[in-house]
C-alpha cells in the first residue's frame, strides 16, 4: 500500500531510503580542573533553550495522515508521549480511521517499570484493549503470528545513544520482521540526549549480542532515526536491503544539541536512567557492570555514585579531576547500596559501606564518558592493585565488544595508550555516519 507522507518524512529503502592525565599544569597554567582540586564545587554553564517537536508531535500535527485507513503495530514503552503529555498509543486508539491492532514491548516493559534483565510479560492493554506482545525474552523479533493483519509497524522510544542501551537492537529486529514479511516501518524519532559527540570503540567482529547488534562504538552520535538509515544503508544486519523505512523527523533539532538545550521534558526510559546527567555518564559507567566497581545501582543515583569498600574517595576524586580530562567534577561521596525492588536487586557490596566520588557532567561538549571510565579504571588498578578485579570475563568483554580494555587494564597499559587504540576505528566510523545525519 503506498503511503502518501509531508517533506518531514524521509523515505528509505528499497531505496526509500528514506575529555584529564598528567598531574596538573606547572604552576601559573590552569588545568581543567585546577580550581576544583581542593574544592568540589560545579557550575552550570548557561544555555539557550531550543524548542523542538518529536517525531511524534509532528505526525500528531499532521493529523496522522500516514496511518489512516492502516491496522498499526506499535513498538513503544511509556516514554512515547507528546509534548502535551498524551501517550501514542492513546492518541492512535482515539483516531476514528486508525486500528491499533498490536502493541510490542522492549526490555523494561511497556510502562518501563520492570528492572533490567527481567523477562517481560505479554497481555493486554486495559486502555485500549489491544494485544500487548514481549520482545524482551523468548522472542525479540515480532513472529508472524503477532504481525497478522497489520499494514505498518510504528517504532517510538526513547533512545539514550549507547550502544548497549537494548532499545536499539530491539530497533533492529523490528526491521528485520518489516523485511521479511513485507511491512513497512515507521521510526517517529527523537533527540539523541547525549548529542553527536561519538566515543568507544568500535563493536569487535564475533563480539555481537543484544547489548552491541551492530559495529558501532559505545557512544555513536545519531539519532535512532539516523541509526536505522545506517543499519540499513551500511548492511550491519544482513536482509534489510527491502525494508521500507520511513522516519518521521524532529522539527527544531539542532544537530549538536544536548537534551538539557531542548524545552522536552525527561522521562527515564529505564528504571536508572533517571536524569540527564546519567545519560551523558551511562556510556562509561555502564562498563563498571564488569567490573567489581559499584556504579551506584542500590542507590537514588546510578551512573552518578561510584565506589568500592576498599576505595578513598577523596583521593579518587583528586586523581580523576588531576587529568587532562574537562567537563566534569567528582566529589567524595559514602553510600551503601541496598535492595530496591523493580529497580536494582542484589546490588554489587548490598548492604556495605562503599566510598567513592559522586560524577557530575557540567559541560557535555567537553566530556568524554569512555575516557572517564578508562582513566578511573587505571587509576583503581593503580591504587588498589590486589583489590582491584572483574566480576567475570565475560561481563567486560560484552559490554566493550572485544577483549582489548580487560587485556591491556590487566597489562597495566596507561589510560593514554588504551584511548589511542580506538582512536583510528573511531574516525573511520565518524566518516559512515556523516552520510546518515538527518540534522545538519
Amino acid at each position: 500500500m503506498k503511503l502518501y507522507l509531508s517533506k518531514r518524512i524521509l523515505f528509505l529503502f528499497p531505496l526509500f531510503i528514506w575529555t584529564c592525565s598528567s598531574t596538573l599544569q606547572d604552576a601559573g597554567m590552569k588545568g581543567p580542573h585546577s580550581d576544583q582540586v581542593d574544592q568540589y564545587g560545579h557550575e552550570q554553564p548557561s544555555q539557550e533553550i531550543i524548542e523542538v517537536l518529536t517525531g511524534l508531535d509532528v505526525l500528531k500535527k499532521m493529523g496522522f495522515e500516514p496511518l489512516l485507513d492502516k491496522n498499526v503495530g506499535v513498538i513503544t514503552n511509556h516514554t512515547a508521549v507528546s509534548k502535551q503529555g498524551e501517550h501514542l498509543v492513546d492518541l492512535l486508539s482515539a483516531q476514528e480511521r486508525v486500528t491499533l491492532k498490536a502493541i510490542f514491548a522492549p526490555e523494561h516493559g511497556f510502562r518501563g517499570k520492570s528492572q533490567a534483565g527481567d523477562a517481560i510479560p505479554g497481555g493486554i492493554d486495559s486502555a485500549t484493549g489491544a494485544p500487548i506482545y514481549s520482545l524482551y525474552g523468548a522472542d525479540r523479533e515480532p513472529s508472524k503470528e503477532m504481525l497478522a493483519g497489520l499494514d505498518i509497524l510504528v517504532f517510538d522510544i526513547q533512545d539514550v545513544g549507547a550502544r548497549f542501551y537494548t532499545y536499539i537492537s530491539t530497533m533492529g529486529y523490528v526491521l528485520e520482521a518489516g523485511a521479511k514479511y513485507n511491512l513497512p516501518v515507521m521510526i517517529l524519532d527523537r533527540p539523541n540526549p547525549i548529542g553527536r559527540n561519538i566515543a568507544g570503540n568500535v563493536l569487535d567482529e564475533g563480539f555481537e549480542s543484544f547489548v552491541g547488534r551492530y559495529k558501532i562504538p559505545i557512544q555513536y552520535g545519531l539519532t535512532i532515526g539516523e541509526l536505522a538509515r545506517m543499519v540499513i544503508g551500511e548492511k550491519m544486519v544482513s536482509g534489510l536491503e527491502t525494508v521500507e523505512l520511513h522516519v518521521v523527523e524532529c522539527e527544531g533539532l539542532k544537530p549538536d544539541a544536548y537534551w538539557s538545550d531542548t524545552d522536552l521534558e525527561w522521562l527515564p526510559p529505564s528504571p536508572n536512567m533517571r536524569n540527564t546527567n546519567e545519560t551523558l555518564t551511562y556510556p562509561g559507567l555502564c562498563l563498571l557492570e564488569g567490573v567489581r566497581i559499584s556504579e551506584g545501582r542500590g542507590t537514588e543515583y546510578p551512573f552518578e555514585y561510584i565506589g568500592t569498600p576498599y576505595m578513598d574517595g577523596s583521593l579518587i576524586a583528586r586523581k580523576l579531576l588531576a587529568t587532562n580530562l574537562a567537563g566534569f567534577t567528582a566529589e567524595p561521596v559514602r553510600y551503601v547500596p541496598v535492595d530496591m525492588p523493580g529497580v536494582a536487586m542484589n546490588p554489587i557490596f548490598e548492604g556495605e559501606t562503599v566510598n567513592g566520588v559522586n560524577v557530575t557532567v557540567t559541560d557535555p561538549a567537553a566530556f568524554d564518558a569512555v575516557e572517564f571510565l578508562i582513566h578511573l579504571l587505571v587509576i583503581t588498578k593503580q591504587q588498589y592493585p590486589e583489590e582491584f578485579a572483574w566480576r567475570s570475563k565475560r561481563g567486560p568483554d560484552r559490554l566493550w565488544g572485544g577483549t582489548g580494555l580487560r587485556e591491556m587494564i590487566d597489562a597495566g597499559n596507561s589510560a593514554e595508550d588504551i584511548i589511542a587504540s580506538f582512536q583510528d576505528e573511531l574516525q573511520d566510523y565518524d566518516q559512515i555516519r556523516k552520510q546518515y545525519f538527518i540534522y545538519e
